[in-house]
């Protein structure tokens, strides 16, 4: 069996592990284990401090918001590549730098759209009402006149026997759809979503914008409009309107992204019922009419026009790679990859006031912990015996592109990758109790975070919201879509030492007043002891899967583990 290291908080007691089915061979009556030596020191050398002044760095003016493509992004690269060769790391890149390129289109657009239905002319207002892009590399986009078509929530999921579209044609039409999977409610129990389709409460790749979008390119939709709805997306509009009112970022194609549909729009919710209404429908019904199997695309009386000024650029943007060679000659060719997104949303000089999206949680916090957890490997007595790998990536809030890019052309076969383990936001408000796993059940690397977490006398919990879908929205989920186990956990709610519900408000007014807003700055009640809490436990998981006898592992009924399966017998 796999060794497994132990944490016993306050004390920093470390276990000693089954081998080979073999007892530990010292436990106390508590559960506590023999020090561990070996990696005590690395795991004492988390500092809060330490996390702070990282992410005072990062998060500060001159770095302004750390968009690619920037003079924010230069900075960025060049600060982290001067800290992993401060902390005596080598270049993760086998050519012998620091960075791996990622080629990348910007695409600002300047849109203008409006409906038509019945005579009646539905005016919209950039981006209070909607938002409109396009990822073709054209200077122009125009879609005129296009009939428009309700597609349900726009899924073609041939293992639950779904289908929204039918066999209708809509190649050169607008469709129109709800965001998020349909909430189909068991049949004896309608105050219960049905498990075995689209996951219950938990969000399948079929609910996220990216797969509406794709669908779209695939149908040969001339434009694709999502209905937007603050609980079953996640977030509030102007996180959308935040995110797409300014430059647009994709990866680089040979065909300068010819495939994919033309125009990307979403849509508030009044502004659907408006259209809805004028078109003699109403979206409530519409709505309940979707969550049926039987569900046909309804044709909207109505045209959609869009046209579009696009800012074209290319980018040359760059992920951060780090290494710490493995120590053992017959290991150290596999990898274990602990990831972070270093970038932001950069300046927006529309805004009055201040302009510049710092980002300090989102993610300065998680590339500080990518740092401080770099440094904790170099405190080992000896390296693990497999390859560490530290890696920042570009573009994860333009669509996790950074990561992407990675797993599309790994620098380091992603069959001898065993895991990743991914940050993106640290624990900035004190301990809990418990540690919350993002998509909990999907591979074994839980199973060795929980046995972690209770030497820490921490419980893990699933996460309370698997609809927002939060497993497919951070740069983990590249490398699970190609089959790597991949850990993305975070501080839980029950907190130690201050108010119960102190958290999950802490969580709400962030997500209300900062998430993409310019006010993500660094707050004076910071509390960084629940982030060394969290860092602790990605350090152990990491370091028992370099040093164990078996990969992790999906378990069953995992949508990755057959490609994982197949990649392991290549």
């Amino acid at each position: 069996m796999r060794n497994l290291i132990f944490l016993a908080v306050g004390t920093l007691l470390l276990g000693s592990c089954r081998e080979n089915n073999r007892k530990p061979t010292a436990t106390a009556a508590d559960g506590s284990t023999l020090v561990n030596k070996t990696i005590q020191t690395a795991l004492a050398s988390f500092s809060a401090d330490d996390i702070l002044k990282q992410t005072e760095v990062l998060a500060s003016d001159v770095y302004e918001g750390r968009a690619p493509g920037t003079r924010g992004e230069d900075s960025t690269i060049a600060y982290l590549t001067r800290r992993f060769k401060q902390l005596g790391l080598v270049p993760g890149n086998p050519n012998g730098s620091y960075v791996q390129d990622v080629p990348l289109y910007g695409f600002t657009s300047q849109p203008t759209a409006s409906f038509t239905a019945h005579n009646k002319k539905i005016s919209l207002n950039f981006p209070e009402d909607y938002v409109a892009f396009s990822h073709q590399y054209k200077p122009r986009v125009t879609v005129a006149n296009s009939e428009m078509v309700f597609v349900g929530y726009g899924i073609v999921a041939p293992e639950y026997g779904w289908d929204d579209y039918k066999g209708v044609d809509v190649k050169g039409k607008t469709i129109v759809m709800l965001i998020n999977d349909p909430p189909i409610p068991e049949e004896n129990d309608t105050t219960k979503l049905d498990k075995k389709m689209f996951g219950g409460r938990a969000m399948t790749y079929y609910g996220r914008w990216t797969y509406k979008y794709e669908i779209a390119s695939e149908k040969g939709a001339a434009a694709a409009i999502i209905i937007h709805e603050t609980g079953p997306a996640g977030y509030p509009y102007e996180v959308v309107s935040g995110s797409n009112s300014r430059e647009n970022v994709d990866i680089q194609t040979p065909d300068k992204n010819a495939k994919q549909v033309a125009v990307k729009s979403w849509i508030t919710t009044d502004k659907a019922k408006e259209l809805f209404a004028a078109s003699g429908q109403d979206f409530a019904t519409l709505k309940k009419m979707a969550l049926q199997k039987s569900f046909k695309p309804v044709a909207l009386p109505a045209k959609a026009n869009f046209d579009l000024k696009i800012g074209l650029r290319e980018i040359k943007s760059r992920n951060v790679i780090a290494k710490l060679e493995g120590s053992d000659e017959n290991l150290k060719n596999e990898y274990v990859v602990y990831s972070a997104h270093w970038d932001h949303l950069g300046i927006d000089p529309k805004l009055t006031g201040d302009q510049i999206y710092n980002g300090a949680l989102d993610n300065a916090t998680g590339t500080a912990g990518l740092l401080e957890l770099a440094e904790a490997y170099k405190k080992l007595p000896e390296p693990s015996k497999r390859t560490i790998l530290f890696l920042a990536v570009t573009s994860e809030e333009k669509g996790l592109l950074g990561s992407k890019y990675y797993a599309a052309n790994p620098l380091y076969p992603l069959n001898k990758t065993l895991a990743n383990i991914n940050m993106d936001v640290l624990n900035a408000y004190g301990r809990t109790k418990d540690v919350i796993i993002i998509g909990y059940g999907n591979s074994t690397l839980d199973d060795i975070l929980a046995k972690a977490a209770q030497t820490q006398n921490r419980k893990i919990v699933p996460e309370a919201t698997p609809e927002k879908g939060s497993f497919y929205r951070s740069d983990h989920f590249e490398f699970a879509k190609q089959g790597v186990p991949a850990l993305y956990a975070e501080s839980g709610e029950e907190a130690v030492d201050k108010p119960q519900d102190y958290f999950r408000k802490k969580a709400e007014a962030y997500t209300a007043n900062d998430y993409h807003k310019v006010s993500d700055d660094i707050k004076k009640d910071w509390d960084f002891s629940g982030a060394i809490q969290d860092l602790q436990l990605y350090f152990m998981v990491g370091y028992d899967v370099a040093q164990g006898d078996t990969y992790p592992e999906w378990k069953p009924g995992t949508e990755f583990k057959a490609k994982r399966e197949a990649m392991l017998k290549q």
